[in-house]
């Protein structure tokens, strides 16, 4: 590679790809997170159970999170072409997927709109933080937190106007136009899409963190020890902190403390919320870039160093109106940034080429860890308060920055080292 393939990316193209990547993950955060605005509607409309409207909830989130990476591989395979085509299916989908919400009178019909949404939106989700995490070797962790920060923080911004418009026109009509206009802006976007060629990015000199000099096919790493062990460390932080934020309405109530007026003629619960969204969208790119700076490894153990504190003080210390909102935003802080740390240190470990499939299968252990979530009602039945929760959740991060320091990063020291090693001896060192 010459010296000049280095200055490609200052043309900002690069930066281009970032943005339609956050753009449309921004338009795909309703589906998650601005579904609880049209539940009561639905259930009041229909006379529908709630239980049974959030059925759809669950297979939306299924469908999202664990085929994805079979849209990943999709991705990887189709090469150039790829990114545009899932990304463009994925607006179709998730627009199909809407529509069918806004005229289903039927649960089972409801059911069919989640199916075809949940599969739209893991395809964008795995296509974004695919093409983030290939454009930016240099920004790796700061370019994939801003991309999951669209989906964590999109939701954002259309809340007011979603609440405004069910309250004005219906849910089915609200849905109706979100759906033609959230699939529109998809569609457009994804036609601008495309992974970088050679050349185009940064090369190993610009880079602070190690980086492995090879790909490694999906099959390889899935063969690979240190797979297993980030698997296991994903499943670990991201339990411990749904574990919270599926229950904090009800640990908050539990404290006494959930419709405290605080400020602004807003609740304890309110508050919190707002604040809780705020740290979970802002650590990601935060994180991720710090991680940029002094590695992945290091950051993790800040993050989840400082994630078990949170949990212990919330446990403690947390019972009082204003203590509570500054734990669990803590909390949310110290744990979202686990959706640009993992894929980041995944793509340094094992390459660019196949990190669209790479990188969603070890989003797949989000999914497994949802599974850990309902043994915290379990524990807080059996002891009769959350403080036993708040420890296990505290221990679990614990034990994730040892993994960091003392197995993880001397594993990936090795590699490099026996990479640097192998490289000295081949003239021609393998792609």
């Amino acid at each position: 590679m010459n010296a000049n393939a280095t200055t490609a990316p200052s043309s900002g193209f690069r930066w281009m790809q970032l943005i339609f990547g956050v753009i449309c993950m921004a338009m795909i955060a309703n589906l998650q997170y601005g579904w609880t605005y049209f539940v009561g509607p639905m259930a009041k409309a229909n006379s529908w159970d709630v239980a049974s409207i959030q059925v759809a909830f669950s297979i939306f989130v299924a469908l999202e999170t664990w085929l994805t990476p079979l849209e990943g591989w999709i991705v990887d395979s189709l090469g150039p072409r790829g990114p545009k085509l899932m990304v463009a299916a994925g607006g179709i989908f998730v627009a199909i997927g809407w529509l069918l919400n806004a005229k289903a009178t039927s649960l089972e019909a409801l059911y069919l709109g989640a199916v075809v949404s949940g599969i739209g939106a893991g395809g964008i989700y795995a296509t974004c933080v695919g093409n983030a995490v290939k454009w930016f070797p240099d920004r790796r962790g700061l370019a994939v937190g801003l991309t999951a920060a669209g989906f964590g923080a999109g939701a954002a911004v259309t809340v007011i106007p979603i609440q405004r418009m069910i309250a004005s026109i219906g849910y089915a009509d609200t849905f109706f136009w979100f759906a033609l206009g959230q699939g529109a802006i998809i569609f457009v976007l994804a036609w601008f899409l495309r992974p970088p060629v050679a050349g185009e990015v940064p090369t190993g000199s610009a880079v602070k963190v190690l980086q492995s000099s090879t790909s490694s096919t999906p099959g390889q790493m899935l063969a690979s020890p240190i797979f297993w062990l980030l698997y296991i460390m994903f499943v670990l932080v991201s339990a411990s902190g749904l574990m919270v934020a599926a229950q904090i309405a009800l640990i908050a109530k539990d404290y006494g403390v959930a419709q405290t007026v605080i400020l602004f003629g807003a609740s304890t619960l309110i508050v919190a919320g707002i604040i809780d969204n705020l740290a979970n969208g802002g650590a990601r790119p935060f994180f991720g870039w710090v991680s940029d700076q002094i590695g992945r490894e290091y950051t993790m153990a800040i993050a989840f160093a400082a994630g078990g504190v949170a949990y212990w003080l919330l446990g403690t210390a947390g019972t009082t109106p204003w203590t509570f909102v500054i734990c669990a935003a803590l909390i949310f802080f110290t744990w979202g940034e686990i959706f640009s740390l993992f894929p980041s240190t995944c793509t340094d470990m094992f390459g660019p080429k196949y990190a669209t499939t790479n990188t969603s299968l070890l989003y797949t252990a989000k999914g497994l860890s949802a599974f850990v979530v309902p043994l915290a009602n379990i524990l807080k039945s059996h002891t009769g308060n959350w403080h036993a929760v708040f420890i296990v959740a505290a221990i679990m991060n614990f034990i994730v920055v040892a993994m960091a320091l003392f197995v993880v990063r001397p594993m990936r020291i090795s590699i490099s080292a026996s990479e640097n090693k192998a490289a000295v001896g081949h003239a021609h060192p393998a792609e």
